[in-house]
């Protein structure tokens, strides 16, 4: 059926339309398209990572408890290479420290504490590895590098256990009034109801003094 001027006109402008906009619009769309396979890609990506992640990490956690330290260090060594971006990565390597140190294999469990502060990616539990490498760092007499480790503003939530780990040190280096001090600010910070605020009471009599 023939089109009538009008009609003629209409398809006329939207060809000329098309001729300037088309492919600007097609790569529009193209861009859009394959944004979202990249993404959908992306997240089946994750996910598998979290899987495999997953497999290793609960692998890890019978070999930490029945002491099989060889399967610890292939398991966290595992997670730790292959799948770093996941949240198993940080938890894997303190649940590594925890059975290396209960085998007395202190220098693998620093590195593995070492590991959740450098690279781990949460706070939370990179505050707990301070905390537990400063303690390592005591019980080997190097001082200097436990303060170190408890070094810079930590996690409100952890205020208190620092100062109570720092008094420890401080002590340890017989600086007996900067632990003292220590002490009373971790009381001071503490939840009156916790029962850590015995433990550090008798740290802090211990001490005596002022």
């Amino acid at each position: 059926m023939a089109y009538d001027i009008e009609e003629q006109e209409q398809l006329d402008a939207l060809k000329a339309w098309w001729a300037k906009y088309g492919n600007f619009i097609l790569a529009v769309i193209t861009i859009i398209l394959l944004a979202a396979a990249a993404w959908n890609g992306w997240q089946w990506y994750q996910r598998n990572q979290a899987a495999h992640a997953m497999a290793q990490f609960e692998a890890l956690e019978k070999a930490a408890e029945s002491k099989d330290m060889a399967v610890v260090k292939e398991a966290a060594g595992s997670i730790l290479e292959k799948f770093s971006g996941t949240g198993y990565a940080p938890r894997a390597a303190l649940l590594a420290a925890h059975a290396y140190q209960e085998s007395g294999d202190a220098k693998s469990a620093r590195a593995q504490l070492q590991w959740v502060i450098d690279r781990g990616g949460d706070e939370a539990l990179a505050a707990v590895a301070r905390l537990r490498l400063a303690g390592l760092l005591l019980d080997d007499k190097s001082y200097d590098e436990a303060l170190n480790a408890l070094g810079g503003q930590p996690p409100a939530a952890f205020a208190a256990l620092y100062a109570d780990r720092r008094g420890d040190v401080l002590a340890g280096q017989g600086k007996r009034d900067e632990a003292r001090k220590a002490y009373q600010d971790a009381l001071a910070t503490l939840d009156p109801a916790t029962d850590l605020r015995s433990s550090i009471q008798l740290k802090l009599d211990a001490l005596g003094g002022a």
